[in-house]
């Protein structure tokens, strides 16, 4: 067998291997039941699938400019899309869109209300009895929330 041969196997593998993780990115986001579900769903997988998509194409393709470009695309695809899933955990989780009891171990409600300015009396620096707004999950204040 020569290089090309077994450059064009690994890519057909990489090539398969990320189009399927693309498609089970695209299945979970449909089928699972919550954001959180769904936004791992969205980003996991996809991320992966797509690295295996840019190596498949860079061993068929075999060209140095070509290369950079797609090393490129994947480091920003790996700085962006946990930062945006995060991102859109965050907000989910405050403005109640998160399941709660779908969670195992919720550690953010906690860290919120420790750090809501709301949540402490003024006088002696003590959580105040019900900090919480009304209808927002536990911890949670109408500062925490961004403008719309």
């Amino acid at each position: 067998m020569t290089w090309t041969t077994i450059a064009d196997v690994a890519a057909a593998a990489c090539l398969l291997a990320g189009a399927f993780l693309a498609f089970a990115a695209g299945v979970g986001v449909v089928r699972f039941p919550d954001l959180l579900s769904r936004m791992h769903a969205g980003t996991k997988p996809q991320v992966l699938g797509l690295i295996l998509l840019l190596t498949g194409e860079a061993l068929r393709v075999r060209n140095l400019q070509v290369l950079g470009m797609l090393v490129l695309v994947a480091v920003f695809q790996l700085m962006t899309a946990p930062v945006a899933a995060h991102m859109v955990g965050r907000a989910g989780y405050r403005t109640g869109k998160v399941r709660s009891d779908l969670l195992v171990v919720d550690e953010l409600t906690d860290d919120q209300a420790a750090s809501s300015p709301a949540a402490t009396s003024p006088a002696s620096g003590a959580p105040a009895a019900g900090a919480s707004v009304a209808g927002a999950p536990a911890g949670t204040s109408p500062t925490d929330e961004s403008p719309s």
